[in-house]
């Protein structure tokens, strides 16, 4: 950190447009960011142990001058506590697995999420002080599965499951909403594969992640010379995914002129590139998916109203997995066997005392954080399953915990621990309806639907429980 209290990035990478992104999405946070071409700069920049007070470092897995596990290593070396981004157009687990034994804490894939990198480096921080939550490792293990083989058997998840299979056979869009890392994308793939349109493409963009002034080429593509630096002709995604799907992720962060044009396609089936006097047809199946609630976009002006009820054909929305606790040891096993695949790694077990720990965790960045957090405790782990010291940050928060802030019913909350909110962030308890619904919700997520199980946990008879359902609106869950 510099003297005047600004968080200092170091970027290795040779490549100016880069640079000039990293540097711009770090500085919306506040961060200042130096640059290093090649390695031998950076070591030189890094300088001795009173040099360069810098609170992170992202890594180009193609910055030139030398192999990069040496480079962490050496980097490792001069400066211990250092967080280390490794950033990375190849989707490879070796390299993943290679970066993290080398001594990187975090792995970001290309192109770059402004979110995504926010949150690393957040999380990098906020760990260096000892308070952070497990920074996400961005790199995923791609397989597309059908609903059939999504892990979960929480009533509200298979409910939000069952809408999307009906929905899958239809063309309307739909949207998905849920918190980051809830399985957004992976609900997505399983619709489309569910679809008359699986033999076709599914085109993914996240449009959080494009440039505001690219937004309308990368979707609808332009012509040669249409704008300056417009040395080429440019297909857009409604053309690459003709015939398919078109899975718009974030879709809520769309400047508004341009959710006018998306409409205009959406009502037409048409789209006129930028320089194009021509309009093309194209058959798109559209599902967006947000992690905010798209409603308050609207409410608040910053999404179309029109648009909004245009995507929001089938609604489909994921519980984040706090809220189905009784999910997590079955997900956990199906994320260490197919982690076990990978090039690298082996077949791991995990310890009763482990499972309880993770169960007590509340994972705000959802499954894709349970995922990251396997994912690192298996390179890293020497024996044949894995214990509760293979996860030492969430055994930190569970012997300190610190109250999160989450929304419930449109509110800002206290939580007090996983599962249940008991205050709302101005100090004052929630009503004892909302409370009691969910510990309903969450006693049966927890014994898997198992009502005579639920009802002698919560010390009430079946008629009782099945009569608060009804009372309480919860009667879908049962």
């Amino acid at each position: 950190m510099t003297p005047q209290g600004t968080r200092l990035l170091m970027l290795i990478d040779d490549e100016p447009a880069q640079r000039r992104l990293v540097s711009a999405i770090a500085g919306r946070a506040g961060w200042r960011t130096v640059f290093a071409g090649d390695s031998e700069t950076a070591i030189a920049m890094l300088g001795t142990q009173d040099g360069m007070m810098l609170d992170a470092i992202v890594l180009d897995h193609w910055a030139p001058g030398a192999d990069q596990g040496t480079l962490i290593a050496e980097i490792r070396k001069r400066r211990p506590a250092l967080p280390i981004l490794m950033l990375t157009s190849v989707t490879s687990v070796s390299t993943a697995v290679d970066a993290m034994r080398a001594g990187a804490t975090d792995f970001l894939v290309k192109p770059i999420a402004p979110d995504r990198l926010l949150a690393a480096l957040d999380a990098a921080v906020s760990t260096r002080s000892g308070t952070g939550e497990l920074r996400p490792l961005t790199e995923k293990i791609n397989q597309v599965l059908g609903f059939g083989e999504i892990v979960g058997s929480a009533p509200d998840f298979r409910a939000a499951l069952a809408i999307a299979a009906k929905a899958a056979r239809a063309r309307v869009p739909v949207l998905v909403e849920g918190e980051s890392g809830v399985g957004k994308e992976l609900v997505a793939e399983a619709i489309h594969a569910a679809s008359p349109r699986a033999k076709r493409r599914m085109v993914a963009v996240n449009c959080g992640a494009i440039p505001t002034n690219l937004v309308e080429s990368e979707l609808f593509g332009h012509e040669k010379g249409s704008f300056t630096g417009a040395f080429d002709r440019h297909i857009g995604k409604f053309q690459d995914a003709d015939g398919g799907t078109l899975f718009l992720d974030e879709v809520g962060e769309l400047p508004l002129d341009a959710q006018v044009k998306l409409l205009r396609v959406l009502q037409s089936g048409e789209v006129q590139p930028i320089g194009s006097r021509s309009v093309r047809e194209v058959d798109v199946r559209v599902i967006a998916a947000t992690n905010k609630r798209l409603i308050d976009e609207v409410n608040a002006g910053r999404f179309r109203e029109d648009l909004y009820y245009r995507l929001n054909v089938v609604q489909v929305t994921i519980p984040p997995l706090r809220e189905r606790p009784g999910d997590i040891p079955a997900l956990a096993r199906h994320m260490l066997a197919r982690i076990a695949q990978q090039p690298g790694l082996h077949s791991l077990g995990i310890t009763d005392e482990a499972l309880s720990l993770l169960i007590g965790y509340d994972w705000p960045g959802n499954v894709r954080q349970l995922q990251n957090a396997l994912f690192r405790a298996a390179v890293l782990c020497e024996g044949d399953a894995l214990t509760r010291s293979d996860f030492p940050q969430i055994a930190e928060y569970a012997a300190n915990p610190q109250p999160r802030t989450q929304q419930t019913h449109g509110h800002s909350a206290v939580t007090d621990g996983p599962g249940v909110t008991l205050y709302r962030a101005d100090g004052n308890l929630r009503p004892l309806e909302e409370i009691e619904a969910d510990v309903i919700r969450l006693a049966i997520g927890h014994y898997r639907g198992r009502m005579t199980e639920v009802a002698r946990r919560l010390g009430i008879g079946r008629s009782t429980l099945y009569r608060k359902l009804g009372e309480l609106g919860i009667g879908d869950a049962a």
